[in-house]
């Protein structure tokens, strides 16, 4: 029983990532393990609970600050991405699996990863 529910535990974490639409850039590969957001808080945010999908190059979430994957993403303006965000959109489940952030965390951290900083 204990180890069903660490395998569900696990496929609905791997499950949250979102599939991308173009594939990633160069520089934002090389910095995607590395770049986190100045703001302590948001950092510790970011690591717990975006990093797992946005900074996996050729993963199924955008990459963190890959331009070429997220400006069609914030040209839908932050209202939207923040609806998606709290809401879950496709893989991407509510919240984004974030149970400590509230709004202003997420608009901080959807600027952040959409390189909008």
């Amino acid at each position: 029983m204990r180890r069903s529910c660490v395998y569900l535990l696990i496929a609905a974490i791997a499950s949250g990532c979102n599939s991308s639409t173009s594939p990633p850039n160069s520089v934002a590969v090389a910095q995607a393990s590395t770049v986190e957001p100045s703001d302590e808080r948001l950092a510790t945010l970011y690591r717990q609970s975006c990093k797992a999908c946005h900074a996996i190059p050729n993963g199924p979430a955008p990459l963190v600050q890959d331009r070429s994957q997220w400006d069609a993403r914030w040209n839908k303006g932050m209202p939207a991405l923040l609806q998606s965000t709290i809401n879950g959109l496709n893989g991407m489940p509510p919240g984004g699996q974030c149970f400590s952030c509230n709004a202003k965390d997420y608009e901080a951290l959807i600027r952040f990863l959409a390189g909008q900083t």
